[in-house]
């Protein structure tokens, strides 16, 4: 009987851990597509605000965060009814945003306004706007809650904001258009994507001074299509991800060393980047292509091409 009881539960266990979704909006059709890891196959089409772009779960996975741009609003959906509950005052135009540890403060980039407004997601009330640099974009918040980090496009700065005062504490100079910034899990080291300058910025976030300035170069690919944007770093501190914009590349970087260790052949104009919860797969959103890959991360392999909506963008996955 326990023998039973002990197969019946890891049964459970184990279609509960396969039961993963990955959430990914479509920009051009006002949409999000839900795709079956277990099956890689889409399984619903949800209506959302008009070219959703940045998405974020709250840090217990119960709610999802859609940057709705052209609808200047942050729309919050449950996920277990998969309907949107509220909305929140963004600002105009936003387009990423990061979520506080205390899943309570959310900090989206105003694009149009050069401001990062700072909004708590219980009140649904603006705590701060703060501003930055000529369009903002990227946004990411360090695993200890004291920085929430901008890029700004123009400026080509990235902008570090105290979140006890929610203050612009400092600026630092990167290379033209960074896009997207993501801390280390262990909040050491914040990486940082330029577009036009075709280079990731790998910084010391104790000094904030640069530890390395990636450049990719890819057989056959001119170095003008080299536009890095979205950057994932893996939990165990092994690997760097970058997507490579219309180079239809990710790079793989070895995350102590800073080497690049290989580039995988993706759909076309790839933007975002996301995990699996096990961190054995990470999928890539591919704009012009419309699909999403997926990759062995093991092995370093595209597995998987899934079909989308049009111009896909963000990406997060729920267990």
């Amino acid at each position: 009987m326990r023998r039973t009881l002990l197969s019946c539960a890891l049964l459970l266990a184990a279609g509960h851990a396969m039961a993963s979704t990955a959430w990914v909006s479509n920009e051009k059709d006002n949409s999000l597509s839900l795709i079956d890891l277990n099956t890689l196959q889409v399984t619903d089409t949800l209506k959302v605000g008009q070219r959703p772009r940045g998405l974020l779960l709250s840090h217990d996975n119960k709610l999802l965060y859609i940057c709705a741009s052209d609808s200047d609003r942050v729309q919050v959906m449950d996920v277990a009814t998969r309907k949107i509950i509220k909305e929140l005052p963004s600002g105009k135009d936003p387009e990423q945003f990061a979520l506080h540890p205390n899943n309570r403060w959310l900090y989206v980039s105003n694009e149009d306004d050069a401001l990062v407004t700072v909004i708590d997601t219980e009140t649904a009330k603006v705590l701060g706007q703060i501003s930055v640099g000529v369009e903002p974009e990227g946004m990411a918040v360090s695993p200890d809650g004291k920085w929430a980090v901008n890029t700004s496009e123009t400026t080509n700065m990235l902008h570090w904001i105290d979140t006890s005062t929610q203050t612009l504490a400092d600026s630092t100079l990167v290379d033209q258009r960074p896009r997207f910034v993501e801390f280390s899990h262990d909040g050491a080291q914040l990486w940082a994507s330029a577009e036009i300058g075709g280079t990731v910025t790998i910084l010391d976030v104790a000094s904030r001074k640069v530890l390395k300035t990636l450049t990719f170069a890819i057989k056959g690919v001119h170095p003008d299509k080299v536009q890095p944007v979205g950057i994932k770093l893996s939990a165990d501190g092994k690997y760097g991800f970058v997507a490579l914009g219309p180079a239809n590349h990710v790079a793989v970087i070895d995350a102590k060393t800073f080497e690049v260790l290989d580039y995988l052949l993706v759909g076309r104009r790839v933007w975002q980047l996301a995990f699996t919860p096990d961190q054995k797969q990470l999928l890539a959103t591919n704009g012009v292509s419309g699909d999403v890959s997926v990759i062995d991360v093991d092995s370093l392999k595209v597995i998987k091409s899934i079909k989308v909506g049009r111009y896909p963008w963000g990406v997060v996955v729920t267990p």
